[in-house]
């Protein structure tokens, strides 16, 4: 594959069937915090090269609090992944955001649980990452860009607030989170954010509508068949969003986001276990 910077995609194990994308490798990947969602599925599309992630395994196997975030990263950047184009199901906290809308966020919060999964750092190497503005600009402006030239009912920025799941939200849940001004609800894309931003990777989102979760009472609420049939429409959609932003995603990263680590790491060099710098591989790579 190219030696150019490679481009990932995070999401349903059917994105990687899509007109445009030649399929070369699939790669089992152990990583230092145990094994991803599932193999890697590399290849190449527009000249890049390209590799997808099943988020929650093929056949869809895994819990939102079961997806092991840092081997998903880890792997995606030992492969040489400096761009990550994540496209996730997410509920409307808003009348305008309809389902079958994009959404593409501009920032998080956090209800998850679980802090372990969100960092690679702890075990004598202290880190903390700007996360001010956790997604790129550049990538979401590219996404933006392709979604427009779809035609694609598109809305740039927003709030994606992250719950643990699995079960939907409550009415008074979704609510307060309307009253809080966030704007989506799902699962899964924060860890995502919060780890690629420490591998130095840009990320965006396409959030894809599938409901309004539960606060419209004239709606039904959210139930998994609801979802699913949105879903299915949204991937299309994700396809044609990816296939027309992969090209002009520049070949050589150089944005702030491919440069997050400097200025953020605590710990003296010196200091470093040797393991952990074993462990971390090319993420710390750019600092040895």
């Amino acid at each position: 594959m190219s030696d150019t910077a490679a481009i990932g995609v995070i999401g349903g194990s059917g994105l990687y069937e899509m007109d445009g994308f030649t399929q070369t490798e699939e790669c089992v990947i152990e990583t230092p915090f145990g094994m991803p969602s599932d193999a890697l599925v590399g290849g190449e599309m527009s000249g890049r090269p390209v590799w997808f992630l099943p988020r929650h395994g093929r056949g869809h196997r895994l819990l939102p609090t079961e997806i092991n975030h840092r081997a998903n990263i880890w792997a995606l950047r030992s492969v040489g992944v400096r761009y990550l184009i994540c496209v996730t199901a997410v509920g409307s906290l808003r009348e305008e955001y309809a389902p079958r809308h994009v959404v593409l966020p501009d920032q998080f919060f956090d209800r998850t649980s679980r802090r372990e999964h969100h960092t690679f750092f702890g075990r004598g190497i202290v880190g903390h990452v700007s996360f001010a503005d956790p997604v790129s600009y550049g990538l979401r402006h590219i996404l933006h860009d392709a979604a427009r030239q779809h035609q694609l009912h598109v809305h740039d920025g927003g709030t994606y607030v992250n719950m643990d799941g699995p079960a939907f939200s409550t009415r008074a849940e979704s609510e307060v989170n309307r009253q809080l001004g966030f704007d989506v609800i799902g699962m899964t894309n924060l860890p995502e954010a919060k780890l690629a931003r420490e591998a130095e990777i840009a990320l965006a989102t396409l959030a894809m509508i599938t409901d309004y979760d539960c606060w419209k009472k004239e709606e039904e609420p959210v139930s998994a068949e609801a979802v699913m049939g949105h879903l299915h429409a949204n991937v299309s959609a994700a396809k044609s969003i990816i296939a027309t932003a992969v090209p002009a995603i520049p070949l050589i990263p150089d944005w702030p986001e491919h440069r997050s680590l400097d200025g953020a790491i605590m710990t003296p060099r010196m200091l470093w276990p040797s393991q952990k710098i074993a462990d971390l591989g090319k993420i710390l790579e750019r600092l040895i």
